[in-house]
């Protein structure tokens, strides 16, 4: 798992982070299992937080130049979080809140605010 050497951890401590099995780890490497969409974000969260990239990342309200309408009834807005859009749910993107995990990270996968994580997963 790419994003278990970004963050520097052995399996077993990858699965204690994440509250998962140690077997969990195991089956998700070796390709066995699906990677939940619930601990993919949370991979994500910790890389961007160990490497302070939302920081530095322009707020996804503003890259993506939503109206004043759509900003109001999003959670990212609310809760000053445009950096960690993709983590939180109920987002508007799309214009349209998401009814579950697997939707929202479909369309969060394609944006380029998690974009600029995701690009660290990238072979070289």
């Amino acid at each position: 798992m790419r994003a278990r050497r970004l963050l520097g951890k052995t399996q077993k401590q990858m699965a204690e982070l994440l509250g998962i099995s140690l077997k969990a780890v195991c089956s998700y490497e070796q390709g066995w299992r699906r990677v939940p969409p619930h601990v993919e974000r949370q991979v994500y969260f910790l890389i961007a937080s160990r490497r302070g990239l939302a920081e530095g990342m322009t707020p996804c309200w503003e890259a993506k130049d939503c109206p004043d309408e759509r900003r109001r009834c999003c959670p990212a807005w609310e809760f000053n979080a445009g950096r960690l859009c993709w983590f939180i749910s109920g987002t508007v993107c799309e214009c349209n809140a998401h009814r579950n995990w697997d939707e929202k990270m479909r369309i969060c996968k394609e944006c380029h605010v998690l974009g600029q994580i995701l690009d660290m997963f990238a072979e070289p």
